[in-house]
């Protein structure tokens, strides 16, 4: 037993005061120490005896009578104790704060601690004392960087301040410098090894945060060795075992967990662990305990955050997302921001989404991806998030970026075709068959709602064979794969019994009891569902028949079967069984609005009008914004007013106007309803409006030629129908045919129907006649065809008969008399048919068409007769025109003939020429280069002798001038330059070639002007034949030598032209006088 003594005043007596026994009313201490002016230290260690016994009122008062003026006027000398008494309540207020949870309180304490240590200052400001309570006082605010200031200015001054250096530790480890923080703690215990265990544990948290694991624990340890009941350093050890994720590990960390909670029942970190624990048990009642008692034994914020959660997750996963919701939200407020404890952010982000809270849910995710922005799972939340608000770009954005951070995550590209499906089924294939083919590597199962999801849009998209074998894999292994094989087949059954075909089942009860598996799997329903579906699409009806008779058997309560059922059943114009199958249908859901739609079609198919109305006005009161149900009482409508057009043309408009009405209903609440827009777009063109209904139905038009689910024809007739009532006829064929062929594949016998009669009214008689007899073609007992075909035939012929006999050909009035033969033939048919009345026939109406056909057969002979003549003589004319045109080819053809003769001959004669000229200009070089020295020796001899055989020839030729000799003595000293020449065969060649060539062109022409005279009758008889040109060609060839001495004179007349003018005269006489033998021997 511990004791006090306190002295009495001016007395060696004292008072002993046994500290386990301290009164409970602090007033008789406090007496006491006043009236014996006790010292201050005796004040401090009563009241933290006080404290230690959880009397916190009266170490209080004691602090604080201890602190009062008074006393610091009495005990002014006394400094270290006062400023000890005020720094102890400056940290009892610190504490105060930080385990406040209500922030008006906690700055209330935060405000007294911090007067008490200002007031420890001003006794003394260099205290350190004071500077690490200041110090641990902001650190509570959360004020990192003035703790650090306030730490520093201690150990500045003494560097081993143990306190100093913990609080400077803490600092740094809530900086995140871990390092810094364990060499702190390492410092202080170097300073004062006698530390407690809890400095060893913070040196613990510090290797654990530095991953240093085994060092972490190994201080953890060491702390259990000085103190065996340390619950942290418990708790710490359990948390690393658990973490380890192993069997052995996670069984240590529960033992650990449990000796803490031994040791200490009302340690909240153990329960919070303990409770985690017990929430993967799927213990949820221990966890709501444990969870409990932790809120009710501690204070601390984050610690109390950790409760909550763990309380929020056990409602949430039992369902009860309310509570789950506000737990998670005073998890939240526990806390400051979201990086300290994320958690909570995320679950009532999940509660919230579930509730419908999508803006709550958006903004706690949003929190979540600042602390994790590369979470997967939050931004596939984001991404939901944002497309159930409509922004579906940014939704698939946030899911493309979860695709980026990890392209193997197959849920991520599920969860991407999910969102496409709706917006870009091309893009949701592409997702759906990644994440198929990411499955099939990880070996994991493909989920069958994706492999129906790829099925559908291959579907939509008319790629069946690909849809049937996604929907097979979706569906599997199963008795369906031998009702599509056909190894499967319902026994034959008689013709009372195939009445109702579609509602028997005792073909599954025959395979049970010959122990044939039928399990059918629901998640596999839908699937089978989609897979009969497309058979039924492809025409394959009896397997597709039996896997909607299969759901029915297995799940009575699945209403599409019945209802595909049905429609089968009405494709097949039982309409009797399809009704029965309805009712079967809202048997199980009376209410149905897809069941009560179509029965309503049924019935008005069957002619029970009223009946229809009743039923589709219970379709639209059951769902006020069903549209199909809406659509057809508007149908209705539109039906009665036509019925009654003659009748009642009030009721008429009346019907009108409320089918439009509820046209525009369907707009309002779906503008993009098609069938809705054709209504308005029918009772506007039935009001004559047909401009604002053709651009109606070429809205229509183009929005429904996206989709193979939507087979609209009737826009396509309606279009046609306006294009006809505006009179453009040719656009209102092209539509009728087009629709024809798109639609029926040119086998519907009404819109043949449309298409003569359009021809009709366009006057194309032989076109309307093609398609009516092709709609006859169609259906044999449409006596109403015939009767359009027999008019059509007679207004064809009346035409050709009324035309002008110039516009008119024999062919046609033969064509005209054979169409009235098959109209009179198709009336006379009709007319002795026994059922006229049945088929709406008037027989007056056709024996008047049959005498006005007769009348037309006569008269046509005439006009048959006129025409043959008019043919006869028009055929004579052209075969007279004929024979002339003949005769006058054939003598063009003959000028042409001749023309290229002559041209030929002209061409053949230029070409000889030439090749003489070619075979000459060879010769003559030949003997200029073997007759060059010969020439050289003459020049020699003239020189010597004074004159040669030319000169002597010129001798006999007294006549030829001096200009003449000149010109020869010229010529023979030009071939003295024989080795100039010799040199210069190149320019002798081209000067011989163009001598002779004008030589040749002389003689042409010469010949040309002889031709010309004699053609004009002015030919001279004196000239002889031939020429003397023409007799010196053969002498040049006859004598070489002469070729050697002419030649060089040839060349000068063409260099020397003055020259040449001088001699005309002696060259004139020349070449009048032929050489003769006599000449050719003398020079010889």
């Amino acid at each position: 037993m511990a004791y006090v003594y306190i002295p009495v005043h001016n007395s060696q007596e004292e008072v002993r005061v046994a500290l386990d026994q301290l009164p409970r009313d602090a007033t008789d201490i406090l007496d006491i120490l006043k009236a014996e002016q006790a010292p201050l230290d005796l004040w401090l260690t009563i009241a933290r005896e006080y404290f230690k016994q959880g009397k916190v009122d009266q170490f209080r008062q004691i602090l604080e009578e201890g602190s009062s003026p008074e006393i610091d006027e009495y005990y002014a000398d006394v400094r270290y104790e006062r400023i000890a008494i005020l720094n102890a309540l400056g940290a009892y207020y610190s504490y105060l704060g930080k385990i406040e949870t209500k922030q008006r309180e906690k700055e209330e304490h935060f405000i007294l601690a911090t007067q008490y240590y200002n007031k420890a200052s001003r006794i003394d400001m260099h205290e350190p004392s004071t500077w690490v309570g200041k110090g641990q006082l902001l650190l509570a605010k959360g004020e990192v960087e003035q703790a650090f200031a306030a730490f520093k200015i201690v150990l500045d001054g003494d560097w081993d301040n143990v306190p100093a250096l913990l609080g400077q530790a803490c600092v740094e480890f809530n900086r995140g410098r871990y390092l810094d923080s364990l060499e702190l703690y390492k410092r202080a215990l170097r300073v004062h090894p006698e530390c407690p265990a809890a400095v060893r544990l913070g040196i613990g948290l510090c290797r654990y945060k530095l991953g240093q694991l085994e060092k972490a624990r190994q201080a953890f340890q060491r702390v259990l060795q000085l103190d065996s009941e340390n619950i942290e350093a418990l708790v710490a050890l359990a948390v690393m075992d658990m973490h380890a994720n192993e069997a052995f590990g996670i069984r240590k960390g529960i033992e650990k967990m449990h000796r803490a909670f031994e040791i200490y029942p009302y340690s909240a970190m153990a329960l919070n662990y303990l409770a985690n624990h017990f929430f993967f048990t799927g213990q949820h009642f221990l966890v709501e305990q444990l969870t409990e008692t932790a809120l009710a034994v501690t204070n601390h914020g984050p610690t109390k955050s950790h409760s909550y959660y763990n309380l929020a997750r056990s409602y949430h996963s039992k369902g009860d997302y309310e509570k789950a919701g506000l737990y998670y939200m005073a998890s939240v407020k526990e806390i400051n921001k979201p990086h300290e404890f994320v958690f909570p952010y995320y679950g009532l982000g999940q509660v919230q989404l579930k509730l419908g809270d999508l803006r709550s849910s958006l903004s706690n995710f949003e929190k979540v991806l600042e602390v994790y922005p590369d979470n997967c799972e939050t931004l596939k939340v984001l991404g939901h998030i944002y497309v159930q608000l409509g922004q579906y770009e940014k939704g698939q954005e946030f899911m493309r970026k979860a695709i980026k951070v990890d392209p193997r995550d197959a849920q991520a590209f599920l969860d991407l075709g999910e969102l496409l499906i709706s917006s870009d089924p091309t893009a949701a294939l592409d997702a759906f068959k990644t994440a198929h083919s990411l499955l099939k590597k990880g070996g994991q199962e493909v989920p069958v709602d994706m492999l129906n999801n790829i099925g559908v849009i291959h579907f939509e998209r008319g790629e069946f064979e690909l849809a049937e074998q996604s929907l097979k894999e979706a569906v599997g292994e199963g008795v369906w794969i031998s009702f599509i094989e056909g190894k499967i087949k319902p026994k034959a059954i008689d013709a009372a019994e195939s009445v109702h075909l579609y509602r028997d089942v005792r073909i599954f009860t025959e395979l049970e009891e010959d122990n044939v598996p039928l399990e059918l799997p629901w998640n596999k329903v839908t699937a089978l569902f989609n897979l009969a579906r497309l058979l039924e699409q492809i025409h394959k009806t009896e397997p597709a028949s039996l896997l909607y008779r299969l759901i029915v058997y297995k799940y009575p309560d699945y209403v599409d079967a019945y209802l595909r059922l049905a429609a089968i059943a009405k494709a097949q114009n039982n309409i009797q069984l399809s009704i029965e199958l309805v009712n079967d249908a809202l048997k199980v859901n009376n209410k149905c609005v897809n069941a009560l739609s179509m029965l309503g079609d049924l019935e008005l198919k069957n002619d029970d009008w009223v009946k229809a109305k009743e039923t589709f006005r219970a379709a639209e009161a059951t769902d006020d914004k069903d549209s199909y149900s809406t659509l057809s009482l508007g149908n209705w409508n539109y039906f009665a007013a036509m019925r009654n057009e003659r009748k009642y043309p009030k009721l008429e408009a009346t019907h009108l106007e409320k089918a439009k009405e509820l046209y525009t209903k369907v707009l309002v609440q779906h503008n993009s309803n098609l069938y809705g827009a054709n209504g308005a777009g029918v009772v506007l063109a039935e009001k004559g409006q047909f401009d604002i209904s053709r651009d109606i139905f070429t809205q229509v038009q183009e929005a429904a030629s996206g989709s193979i689910f939507i087979q609209m024809p009737d826009v396509w007739i309606n279009l046609a129908h306006v294009y006809f009532a505006q009179g453009n006829f040719s656009l209102a064929v092209k539509m009728y045919q087009n629709c024809l062929r798109k639609f029926y594949y040119n086998t519907d016998s009404h819109i043949h129907l449309y298409l003569a009669r359009t021809h009709y009214e366009a006057e194309q008689w032989q076109e309307c006649k093609k398609t009516l007899l092709r709609a006859i073609h169609l259906s044999p007992s449409n006596y109403v065809l015939r009767f359009d075909a027999g008019v059509t035939m007679q207004k064809y012929s009346t035409s050709i008969l009324q035309k002008e006999k110039a516009k008119r050909t024999a062919d046609e009035v033969r064509s005209a008399v054979a169409e009235l033969k098959n109209a009179i033939q198709i009336f006379s048919q009709l007319s002795a048919a026994a059922n006229l009345h049945f088929h709406g026939f008037d027989e007056k109406k056709i024996a008047t068409h049959l005498e006005y056909c007769k009348h037309l057969l006569d008269a046509a002979r005439i006009h048959c007769e006129d025409a043959q003549r008019e043919e006869e003589q028009i055929r004579q004319r052209q075969e007279l025109a004929r024979q002339v045109a003949l005769a006058e080819d054939a003598r063009r053809k003959a000028e042409e003939q001749r023309k290229r003769q002559l041209e030929k001959r002209k061409l053949d004669d230029e070409l000889k020429r030439v090749e003489q000229q070619e075979e000459h200009f060879k010769r003559v070089k030949e003997q200029w280069k073997r007759n060059g020295p010969k020439r050289r020796e003459r020049s020699d001899i003239d020189e010597d002798g004074g004159y040669n055989e030319k000169r002597r020839r010129g001798g006999k030729r007294r006549k030829a001038s001096k200009s003449r000799y000149e010109v020869e003595e010229t010529g023979n000293d030009l071939v003295d330059d024989q080795e100039y020449l010799e040199d210069e065969d190149a320019n002798v060649n081209y000067r011989e070639f163009a001598a002779n060539e004008t030589q040749e062109q002389d003689g042409v022409t010469e010949e040309n002007a002889q031709d010309l005279l004699a053609a004009a009758g002015l030919e001279d008889s004196d000239v002889d034949e031939p020429s003397s040109t023409a007799k010196r060609r053969p002498n040049w060839s006859e004598s070489d030598d002469d070729v050697g001495e002419q030649q060089p004179e040839s060349s000068l007349v063409r260099e020397n032209p003055a020259e040449r003018h001088e001699s005309d005269g002696e060259l004139k006489e020349n070449a009048e006088r032929p050489y003769g033998d006599d000449d050719m021997d003398e020079e010889e």
